[in-house]
């Protein structure tokens, strides 16, 4: 089964506000499906989640698009480094075939010190965009049996920071998904994607006003990405500086990167982020740890961003 490269594909239906969270790989089966109930009802357009040490992701998304009526699944991403061309494209287009309308495939390259340092086999992290190139190409020639030959491959996104897999993901994807940003780097990437691309953008959040707090919670979601040269070079490209990673990251680096304050304070830092050119806005809520489920401050967001 072949599908051409220059070919786009209809994007489900998002919304303009999501929910990015981690949190899904620290319960069980039944309380997730309890908690994607719950978020399906309070009318959030899509959940997002990664892929590192936690569930596979196109299992995670037959277990969340079973769980709700409505909400759609999009992975944030499917690291192409945990499986090959051929069964990320089988995995796709079996879950797009399950839940026709409201799955989004995000693939990514991942990072070096993940790819090499986590994942077992010896696996060499080089040329992240040419292996993107490569794995797309694998992906739209593989064969897949299950359905017709002239059936189309389902939608999706790549996890894009830089121009040039901003470029790829405009040439080869229907756009982009963007992962600790600021609203200067979703004006540039949606002028790199251009006006008919979707560009889905991550926004950490701290529902408080209390400064410790945010100083806190800030710090220790951005610690293990300081450690990674694709953010750290990119933030360097925005106007921070080597000293904001110093000392567990500076206020200026926190302030940039993770929206604080009250629900009208995190609507602004949504509305920037939209005003700045994105289509949809998956909203991560930090609490005191990655695994802890901030159920209240979705509950309360709700109410403030999803009129």
């Amino acid at each position: 089964m072949t599908t051409p490269a220059g070919t786009h594909q209809p994007v489900p239906d998002l919304g303009r506000i999501g929910l990015w969270t981690a949190t899904l790989d620290f319960m069980p089966v039944s309380r997730l499906r309890e908690v994607v109930a719950e978020l399906d009802e309070l009318g959030y357009g899509a959940l997002w989640w990664g892929e590192t040490v936690g569930r596979e992701a196109f299992t995670q998304a037959m277990l969340v698009l079973g769980a709700a009526p409505r909400i759609a699944a999009a992975t944030g991403i499917a690291n192409v480094w945990a499986r090959d061309a051929m069964a990320a494209n089988a995995a796709a287009r079996t879950v797009h075939d399950a839940y026709p309308g409201r799955f989004l495939t995000g693939l990514g390259v991942s990072h070096g010190p993940l790819v090499e340092g986590l994942r077992p086999g010896g696996r060499t992290y080089e040329k992240p965009l040419a292996h993107m190139r490569g794995y797309l190409d694998a992906m739209d020639s593989a064969l897949y049996l299950a359905a017709a030959a002239d059936t189309p491959r389902p939608a999706r996104v790549l996890a894009a920071l830089g121009p040039r897999m901003l470029d790829l993901a405009r040439e080869r994807a229907e756009g982009a998904h963007t992962y600790l940003v600021t609203p200067e780097h979703t004006a540039e990437a949606r002028a790199a994607l251009g006006a008919d691309r979707l560009l889905a953008v991550e926004q950490a959040v701290v529902l408080g006003t209390d400064r410790e707090t945010v100083l806190r919670r800030g710090r220790e979601h951005l610690k293990l990405y300081m450690g990674l040269p694709n953010y750290r070079n990119n933030w360097l490209r925005l106007g921070l500086t080597e000293d904001d990673f110093a000392a567990g990251g500076s206020e200026r680096l926190v302030d940039r990167l993770v929206v604080s304050g009250d629900e009208t304070a995190v609507r602004a830092g949504v509305e920037a982020q939209l005003a700045a050119g994105a289509d949809h806005v998956c909203v991560q809520v930090l609490g005191e740890s990655m695994g802890e489920v901030p159920t209240d401050d979705w509950r309360s967001l709700a109410g403030a961003l999803l009129d």
